[in-house]
């Protein structure tokens, strides 16, 4: 009788099968694992599990007012558009092109539109589009080239568009909420919150014109195209016209600024009535110089 050797190996060729075993089994699960998903997603019913709704409850009070602000102010905000004439060298024809956009508000219930210079500035003609889509031809009424601000007319026979509150600026306080309501980028009626950042700032004008004084600081976010639209309170009334923005991009960078409405309470009336602005004379003044915003940086909104 013979007893096995316990001292002896398994033969080379059992031990690479056992190995090839091991290693395929490896193998499998490691496949399986990875396309576990789509096996499951194939034996999975083909519809789609209905999701219930999660109620919502009523929005925050501060949503609300701003809401209500925002539907209430809207119809009194306008859309501009602006053209001008070139002539083609080779042919000699003149044409219109488009020139640019901006935002202003309706000021009276005779039609007046009141909005930047810089929006309609070197413009040959400018449309004005109401919220509620109608486009009309503008006249221009005057303008301030010192304030940066311009009158425009629309003739609207019917349906004319409310008229923007007007409130005051003498009693703004630094950290009050603003809202700014305007066309950013060509985005129409768009609106944007923030406070009150600082008072009586001074921009030097471009190409060296006049500088514009007394103007609201607010970090509610303006942009190329706010240019002309109102600042409002939160009581939805006119406290300044959006102006210019300081930033190195050229986009918003959190500091715009405003022509407050005291200024434009004293200007476009005269501006209606003359078409222009008379500062008034008197033989002895004084001044206080705040500190003047001089940079490349400073783009109208």
């Amino acid at each position: 009788m013979t007893y096995p050797d316990l001292n002896s190996r398994p033969a080379p060729d059992r031990f690479i099968r056992r190995w090839l075993v091991i290693t395929g089994c490896i193998a499998a699960l490691m496949l399986l694992w990875q396309f576990l998903p789509a096996i499951e997603a194939w034996f999975s019913p083909r519809e789609a599990a209905e999701r219930t709704v999660t109620p919502r409850g009523d929005l925050a009070a501060d949503e609300q007012t701003t809401i209500q602000l925002f539907e209430k102010s809207r119809g009194s905000v306008v859309y501009i558009t602006t053209a001008q004439l070139v002539r083609d060298v080779w042919s000699r024809n003149v044409f219109s092109v488009p020139r640019g956009t901006g935002s202003g508000f309706i000021w009276d219930d005779a039609g007046h539109v009141v909005t930047n210079f810089h929006v309609i500035q070197g413009a040959s003609s400018a449309t004005v589009k109401l919220a509620d889509g109608r486009d009309y031809q503008a006249a221009l009424v005057g303008a301030s080239p010192e304030h940066d601000i311009a009158v425009l007319k629309i003739g609207v026979g019917f349906k004319r568009p409310p008229a923007v509150p007007v409130g005051t600026s003498a009693d703004l306080k630094v950290g009050q909420k603003v809202f700014a309501i305007g066309n950013p980028f060509g985005l129409d009626w768009t609106l944007t919150t923030g406070i009150v950042s600082a008072l009586d700032r001074t921009l030097d004008g471009e190409g060296g014109g006049p500088a514009i004084d007394h103007l609201i600081q607010t970090d509610a976010a303006i942009n190329p195209g706010n240019s002309g639209g109102p600042l409002l309170d939160s009581a939805g009334r006119l406290i300044g016209i959006n102006t210019a923005i300081y930033s190195p991009s050229g986009a918003s960078a959190g500091i715009g600024f405003a022509v407050p409405v005291d200024t434009v309470m004293r200007v476009v009336p005269q501006l209606i009535k003359t078409g222009k602005y008379i500062r008034p004379a008197i033989a002895l003044s004084a001044s206080t110089v705040s500190p003047s915003t001089t940079s490349p940086h400073y783009r109208p909104g």
